[in-house]
C-alpha cells in the first residue's frame, strides 16, 4: 500500500477541508473543534471544517449550528436520518472543496496534531497519507481481537488489500477525492474504496488515545454488520438471518450427531441406518441454508444498487 513519492507540492495557497461525521457527539463537539483549530491555525494554510450530523438524537446539530454562527470556517450538514458513517463521510466529501481533504472522527481518537505530518508528506508527493494505529489500548480487547481477524480475512479474500489497523483518518489529495466521488455504488465500504482508487499512499503510525467524551455507537452487532458489509458490499438484514440459521442448524446437526453416537454406544442401535441418515440429512440441509444465505447477501446488494436510491438525504444546512 506504500508507493514512493516523486513529485513535490507546496501548501502555500492550498486549502484544507476537514470532514467530521457525527452521531450523538454534542458532549464532545466543542472540545473537538477547539483541538482542531489549535492544530490547524499554525499550519499556514486556509481551511474549512464540514461537520455532518448523521441523524443524531441529541443536540449535536444545535451545537454545531451555534458554533458555525461564530466561525465562518465551520459548516454543517444534517442528514434526514441515521444513514450510517459511510454515507455521512460521503456527504462531507461531496460538499468539500479543499486541495487536501482529511476525514476525522469527532471523538478525538484521531489526533488532529497528526495532520501536520500528513501535510508534510503530501508536500513530498504522496496523494494519500493514512494513520496507522500502532497502539490501541483505548479499545476493548474484543474490538482489538475482532479487528485483527477482520483485516486478515479481508486481505486474504479481497483483490484489493487494505492496510491493517487503519481507519478513515487520512489526508487525500483532491484528485483522490474526485475519484471517490465518481464511484457510483451505494454500498460504500470507505476503507476498501480508499485502497481501490490507488494513487501514491503512505502510512503514519500513531497511538490511539481514549475518547474525549461520550460513548461509541459501534457495538458488537454493528461491528459484525460493518465487517460483513466490507466483505460482501452492503447490508441486507433479512437475508443475513438465513446465514445465521444455517450456521445454527449445522451446529445443531453436529450436536445431534454426537448425541446419537453416545446413544448408540450406551443403549445400542435402535433402527439400522437411522443415525447416519439423520446426521447426513441435517448436516447437508444446514449447508444448503448457509449457501442460500451467502447468495442472498450478494443478491440483496445487487437489489440495493439497482434501486438507485440516493446515498443520503440532507435535511438542514448551516454555512453551506
Amino acid at each position: 500500500m506504500t508507493a514512493t513519492a516523486t513529485a513535490t507540492r507546496s501548501r502555500r495557497g492550498a486549502r484544507l477541508s476537514l470532514v467530521i461525521p457525527m452521531h450523538n457527539e454534542a458532549e464532545v463537539l466543542p472540545t473537538t473543534l477547539a483541538a482542531v483549530h489549535a492544530a490547524l491555525d499554525g499550519l499556514g494554510l486556509e481551511y474549512e471544517i464540514i461537520g455532518v450530523d448523521d441523524g443524531s438524537t441529541d443536540e449535536t446539530f444545535a451545537v454545531l449550528s451555534r458554533l458555525a454562527e461564530a466561525d465562518p470556517r465551520l459548516r454543517g450538514l444534517r442528514l434526514s436520518r441515521n444513514f450510517g458513517k459511510e454515507a455521512a463521510l460521503s456527504a462531507g466529501l461531496d460538499h468539500c472543496d479543499g486541495d487536501m481533504v482529511v476525514p476525522i472522527d469527532a471523538d478525538l481518537q484521531d489526533p488532529p496534531s497528526l495532520i501536520a505530518d500528513f501535510i508534510t508528506l503530501w508536500e513530498a508527493g504522496y496523494d494519500v497519507v493514512y494513520g496507522v494505529r500502532t497502539e490501541r489500548r483505548s479499545d476493548t480487547f474484543f474490538k482489538r481481537a475482532t479487528a485483527g481477524v477482520f483485516y486478515r480475512v479481508f486481505n486474504r479474500i479481497s483483490d484489493v488489500p487494505i492496510p491493517g489497523d487503519t481507519g478513515d483518518f487520512r489526508l487525500m489529495d483532491r484528485a483522490v477525492v474526485e475519484a471517490l466521488r465518481a464511484l457510483p455504488e451505494r454500498n460504500r465500504f470507505m476503507k476498501g474504496l480508499f485502497a481501490w482508487v490507488g494513487f501514491r499512499q503512505v502510512g503514519v503510525p500513531y497511538a490511539r488515545p481514549e475518547r474525549a467524551a461520550g460513548t461509541t455507537s459501534f457495538n458488537g452487532p454493528r461491528l459484525f454488520r460493518f465487517a460483513l458489509d466490507g466483505i460482501t458490499a452492503f447490508s441486507t438484514a433479512p437475508l443475513r438471518v438465513w446465514s445465521l440459521v444455517g450456521l445454527a442448524g449445522a451446529a445443531a446437526a453436529l450436536g445431534y450427531a454426537l448425541f446419537l453416537i453416545v446413544h448408540v454406544l450406551v443403549r445400542g442401535r435402535d433402527i439400522p441406518g437411522y443415525a447416519s441418515l439423520m446426521v447426513v440429512l441435517l448436516l447437508f440441509s444446514s449447508f444448503q441454508m448457509i449457501a442460500l444465505g451467502v447468495f442472498g447477501e450478494y443478491l440483496g446488494r445487487m437489489y440495493q444498487e439497482i434501486k438507485g436510491r440516493p446515498l443520503y438525504i440532507i435535511s438542514d444546512r448551516v454555512g453551506v
